[in-house]
């Protein structure tokens, strides 16, 4: 009997590492590690016949008890809850990324892109904020349909650095997506100053709601 329970237990332990690991990226810190920490503690009597079930009790108890006792300090002092789950973080601003969260690497250009292409956005023009939360979600505040600005593509396809520019048309830094009119393919970005002075043809699509 206990032969067959060994693999079982295995498999189940996988399968519940699996299924949070999902569900951290849905959960705020502080729930997952508390779901976390019930869920091995409600899982270890099972299949440890010398362990009593009192004593995971107790330690659920206790469990909750903290978990209940950091959320009533979290709701009484905002510096306590930003220490325990972190800050929302500002990505883009105005149509432009944030220039700091772009060097601290909060979140590399890639992931950024393929969290917009999947709420529908096209080029950074058409938002205006977007705010990377605690759980690892992304919010996003758009622009007006009519205040739709020219902004750097985020599809692969139009994501291309141009060899040559045209007067009087619209370029996006591809790093900061800074917005300009250049005299030069290769001109230097005067936002960010990035080296590898990459433009690609900016694009003031609206949005498709």
């Amino acid at each position: 009997m206990a032969a067959c329970a060994l693999p079982f237990s295995r498999f189940e332990s996988d399968l519940n590492l699996l299924s949070l690991s999902l569900l951290g990226a849905f959960l705020r810190p502080l729930w997952f590690w508390a779901y976390l920490s019930l869920g091995s503690i409600a899982g270890d009597p099972m299949f440890t016949e010398d362990l009593p079930i009192i004593q995971a009790v107790i330690i659920m108890s206790v469990v909750i008890g903290l978990y209940r006792l950091c959320t009533w300090f979290m709701m009484k002092y905002q510096p306590f809850e930003y220490l325990l789950e972190g800050k929302p973080v500002y990505i883009v601003e105005n149509g432009r990324l944030v220039l700091e969260k772009i060097k601290e690497g909060k979140m590399s250009h890639d992931e950024f892109f393929s969290e917009m292409r999947r709420q529908g956005v096209e080029h950074l023009g058409q938002v205006r904020i977007g705010l990377l939360e605690v759980n690892g979600n992304f919010s996003l505040v758009l622009y007006p349909l009519d205040d739709t600005r020219y902004g750097l593509p985020l599809f692969p396809k139009p994501y291309q650095a141009v060899q040559q520019v045209q007067p009087d048309y619209h370029y996006a830094c591809m790093y900061c997506g800074n917005v300009a009119y250049l005299t030069q393919a290769h001109e230097l970005c005067n936002r960010c100053h990035n080296k590898s002075r990459r433009w690609a043809k900016a694009i003031n699509n609206e949005i498709v709601t």
